[in-house]
This record gives structure tokens, sequence and C-alpha cells, in this order.
């Protein structure tokens, strides 16, 4: 009898794994990659995801990718997100593009405790279904996907092998104020839908505004290997100042090895202020060269010639050269190449 019993619990677990999946092609991706759907116990919800595995021989794992979605976009979203997806299947990584409760106007998304759950519950969901290697599982998302990819750094340390944010906002309520005062109030209307009000209205929506920005979380971050870039045109010619990532920096590497607030503010101010090193190259960036660079010990930040853009050849093959446990490697080889054009670098913000 007992034995029946377990046949039919995993008779219907077999079948409802099945219907969690929706085969059809999702439109712009490559062939394979398709939605999937995951429990959430913080929640009792099921959320979508797209998804693709490679076909392994027996006991072989693969790399994870976690591709996180732009700030006003969802899982389905495609443009230069789609490159995350070609990059997984030209070398045998397994993809995720998970929802984390879509675009970030609602107090679901933006950063909140259930995105947070939502990304931990979609990286079991992978390790039940695929064969994941666990020293290789990675995080990486430009503009919104850079704000979500610093708060899992923050928040959830122990899940990744490497995270590579882009352009990303460490600063909710900053943000706030320079997107008002830029006249991008599109985004300062979200961000008030999201937590209930603008960020100086009250003590909750500063606490909310706070608790869903980076720098109240990277401070755990130091153990993991965390590449912050952005370009220097950002804020002007895009949305997100590039003040954000040398903040995010900050946030991470103690006070004796912080750049100066001053030196920041002055730098967004007179970009051309900016220190340069003539000695600095790095082949990944192609085109989009490192213009000034700052490490410390598993952090790095890099402000490149470019603006509100992500430059995938850099991000996805520094990435493959992290492991788990181990110091980042700051020098990477050129894995493999992925062709992708500006207007994939700067899609879909």
């Amino acid at each position: 009898m007992r034995v029946a019993s377990s046949l039919l619990l995993a008779w219907i677990a077999s079948r409802h794994s099945l219907a969690a999946a929706d085969p059809a092609p999702v439109p712009g991706y490559p062939p394979g990659v398709h939605v999937i759907r995951y429990s959430v116990p913080e929640d009792h919800s099921e959320q979508p995801s797209l998804y693709w595995a490679p076909e392994l021989p027996e006991g072989k794992k693969a790399p994870l990718l976690v591709a996180l979605h732009t700030w006003s976009n969802d899982y389905r979203h495609g443009g230069g997100e789609v490159k995350y997806a070609e990059w997984c299947q030209q070398n045998g990584w397994i993809f995720l593009h998970p929802n984390f409760r879509g675009p970030n106007h609602t107090p679901a998304a933006l950063g909140s405790d259930l995105m947070i759950a939502d990304i931990r519950a979609v990286v079991t969901w992978a390790k039940q279904h695929a064969p994941v290697d666990d020293s290789r599982i990675y995080a990486v998302g430009v503009s919104g996907g850079g704000h979500a990819a610093q708060l899992l750094a923050g928040r959830t340390p122990e899940l990744w092998a490497g995270i590579s944010s882009w352009c990303g906002i460490a600063d909710i309520a900053t943000w706030h104020t320079e997107t008002t005062d830029a006249g991008r109030l599109n985004y300062a209307k979200q961000i008030e839908s999201a937590i209930g009000g603008s960020p100086d209205a009250n003590e909750s929506t500063m606490a909310e505004a706070s608790h869903r920005s980076p720098l109240t979380w990277l401070e755990n971050a130091a153990v993991v290997p965390l590449d912050l870039n952005h370009g220097i045109d950002d804020g002007r010619s895009g949305s997100v100042p590039f003040s954000h990532s040398l903040r995010a920096f900050n946030a991470v590497v103690p006070e004796s090895a912080r750049i100066r607030d001053a030196d920041i503010a002055a730098w967004y101010a007179d970009p051309a202020s900016l220190p340069r090193d003539p000695d600095l190259q790095d082949d990944l960036y192609g085109i989009n060269a490192p213009l000034y660079r700052n490490t410390h010990g598993n952090t790095r930040v890099t402000i490149f010639r470019g603006g509100h853009e992500i430059v995938h050849e850099a991000a996805l093959n520094w990435l493959a050269a992290q492991r788990k446990g181990q110091p980042a490697n700051w020098n990477p080889p050129i894995t493999a190449s992925l062709e992708s054009t500006a207007k994939d670098r700067a899609s879909g913000k």
C-alpha cells in the first residue's frame, strides 16, 4: 500500500511538473527556450520564467545563468536579453529569465522580499530539474536588472559564483530625486506606485526605499565576485548616473578602500575629471573601452566608454571564469565570442 501511495505521489508530482511547463516558442528567443512555472513558498504562488537546458551525458553538470530583466519589462522581453539565451545555447549553460514580479511599479516588484524569494525559488527549481553545477551559478543584469543583481549580491550571497551588474540603480531614494530633476517622471511615478509614495513623504516610504536599495545590503557581498559596470555617459544620455555603481563599490569594500564621496560627485559633475589610466586595457569590452577601474578583493567597478548599456561579451566571459568559493578572477580568458550590436547592448531599458 505504501509503495502504491509513493508511486501515486510521484506520478502526481511528475504531472504537475509537466503542466508547469509551456513548450511553445517564445517570440524573439532561440528555439527551445520556453516558459516554466515554479512554486514560491513565501506566498504560495506560481511564478513564470523562461528556461532552456542542454542535453548532457549522465553525470555531467552545467553552469546556470540567471538573467535579470530590465526595469520596465518582464520575463518575456527580448531585445538585448536574447543574447543571454544565445550564450547559454552556444556554451551549454542552463538559462533562466525569471519574472520576479514583472516591471518595477508594483509593491511586489522593485526589490521586494517577494522578488528575492522568487529568485531563490527559481534557482531551487533549476537544481531539481536540471544538472546544475553548484560551483557555477551566475546572475547578470543591466539597468533594473543591474539593480536586481546588486540586491542579490547583498541579500543572497551564498547562491552565487559571480554577479555582473551593468548600469544598476544602487539607491532608490536618490534615483527618485535624480529622475524627477531630469524630467523622467515615469520612473519617479513607478517608484511611488511601488513603495506607496515619494521616498521623502514619510518614514514608511523612506524605509521602503531603503529596504529595496542595494546600498542597504551590499556590505554582505564581499564574499561574492561582483563586477560593477557603468557607462560614463549614463545619467545624461541614459537614465542612471554612473555614480550609482561607484557608490555600490563603496558599500561593499572596507572604508580604507572607498572612493571619496566628494570625488564621486566631482567626477559625475564633470566626467572629463574622471581619472584615466592610459595603460588600462580590456579586450573584452571592444569599442566600449574601460576608462576608470577600481578593484578591491572580490569587488570591481569599471566606468567604460558608453552610456546606459551592457557589453554582453565582457559580462559573460568574465562570469565564465568565476567559481564559487574562489577569489574573483580579474583576468578571464575569452571563452567564447558573442555577436551583439549597439542596438542589442542598449535595448529594452
